[in-house]
């Protein structure tokens, strides 16, 4: 059943293309072009009749040396239906569809099954049960040490890639509770951001600045919680401070850049 799904999707994706490629051409050549001139002189003398440059006689007389001409005209036209495909067209759109299902095929492993509910659950009570595990070592360990605070870090980190930003928020405080660090804060500051706490991340931010004046990741941040809480003005201003300051090269400054033009 696998194959034939791939089979009617890969047509189905290859359908636009074969319409455009087996569709009906119009004939184009020297005749078109000649049956166009003559429809428009045969137009344009009505006009003329119409609005009395011509008289009839003389309408009469010019239209019927049009239509001479037009039934003078060769036919060297190729024909307007059945316009088929070319050969060197028609090997690409075939071969795509069959290497790719052989390429498939051969390192592909159609058979194996999705992960199940079961299985996710049981990888997730895994991952709470070691981060339990975490907890309970750091809460034996001096708060002020340098392992409770790499610990604390990691575990943020870890709760943070699962989505949970209350549990990273708090294990980040646990970090910083034993002595500043840079790092951590502005760590904090972008769960907070993501937690859509902006005016929370602002104050954050305003009492680690003066400690870490010359901090990237901290003046990028101040302006994007001054953003996020309604103050273009201080983040743009923010912002600007950090361009002029930037050293040649810089691989963010781009990026800033780019942020700080997206303003009003």
């Amino acid at each position: 059943m696998i194959w034939l799904w791939m089979l009617l999707l890969a047509l189905l994706a290859l359908a636009p293309l074969g319409w455009a490629l087996w569709r009906p051409r119009a004939a184009r050549g020297r005749r078109e072009a000649d049956l166009a001139l003559y429809r428009s002189q045969l137009a344009e003398l009505d006009t003329d009749l119409a609005a009395g440059r011509l008289d009839p006689p003389s309408h009469a007389a010019a239209r019927l040396e049009v239509q001479r001409r037009l039934l003078a005209t060769p036919d060297t036209a190729a024909p307007a239906g059945g316009g088929g495909i070319s050969p060197r067209l028609l090997a690409p759109v075939l071969a795509v569809p069959v290497l790719a299902l052989g390429l498939y095929a051969a390192t592909g492993t159609p058979d194996m099954p999705s992960a199940p509910f079961s299985l996710r659950q049981e990888r997730a009570e895994r991952d709470d049960a070691l981060l339990a595990q975490l907890r309970a070592r750091l809460a034996q360990l001096p708060p002020d040490s340098d392992q409770a605070r790499q610990g604390w870090m990691l575990l943020g980190n870890a709760e943070r890639n699962r989505d949970r930003l209350d549990a990273a928020a708090e294990a980040y405080r646990h970090a910083l509770a034993s002595r500043f660090d840079a790092d951590a804060t502005a760590q904090l500051a972008q769960v907070l951001l993501e937690q859509d706490k902006p005016e929370e991340a602002a104050a954050l931010l305003a009492e680690a600045l003066p400690r870490a004046p010359q901090h990237i990741g901290l003046r990028f941040l101040s302006g994007s919680a001054e953003l996020a809480a309604g103050r273009a003005d201080q983040a743009k201003a923010a912002w600007q401070a950090l361009v002029a300051e930037a050293p040649e090269g810089a691989p963010w400054r781009a990026m800033v850049q780019r942020r700080l033009d997206s303003l009003p």
